[in-house]
């Protein structure tokens, strides 16, 4: 984990770097990404540093996703869209090693696919069934 000092969203949220600020509360800075899937994309962080979404104490993940449908509710009202698409990475495709929320708007047919990844299937039941089993033993 990066220091503070170090970390982009640490900076936004410190002040030192500016950035399009859309949405504050006592946990959670939205503001809108500088290299916007479409115009109105939103990042939400929490203020204080978490790399990602397993890092994140728990007292922060009603506040973190509070925030989320709010502002997901209000993009998509700001820019007419259809909907929103609300993800986050954890460590893979993670450009700044801080946890944070996309809310991006949606229209049909805006040429985005859900998914940037080749979706598989199953080779069979069983495998499936073995999968389920093998998370279930993850969760304890």
């Amino acid at each position: 984990m990066p220091p503070a000092s170090t970390c982009l969203f640490c900076r936004i949220v410190d002040g030192e770097v500016n950035a399009a600020t859309v949405f504050e509360s006592d946990d959670v800075l939205g503001f809108l990404d500088h290299a916007p899937v479409f115009p109105g994309h939103v990042l939400l962080v929490p203020k204080v540093h978490h790399a990602t979404l397993t890092d994140l104490p728990s007292a922060l993940l009603t506040p973190l996703f509070e925030a989320s449908q709010r502002v997901a509710r209000a993009v998509a009202a700001a820019v007419e869209a259809d909907g929103t698409w609300v993800s986050m990475n954890n460590v893979v495709s993670q450009s700044v090693p801080h946890l944070h929320v996309h809310v991006v708007p949606r229209r049909r047919k805006d040429g985005l696919r859900g998914f940037y990844w080749p979706r598989t299937k199953y080779a069979s039941v069983d495998e499936m069934a073995e999968m389920a089993v093998r998370i279930k033993t993850a969760l304890g």
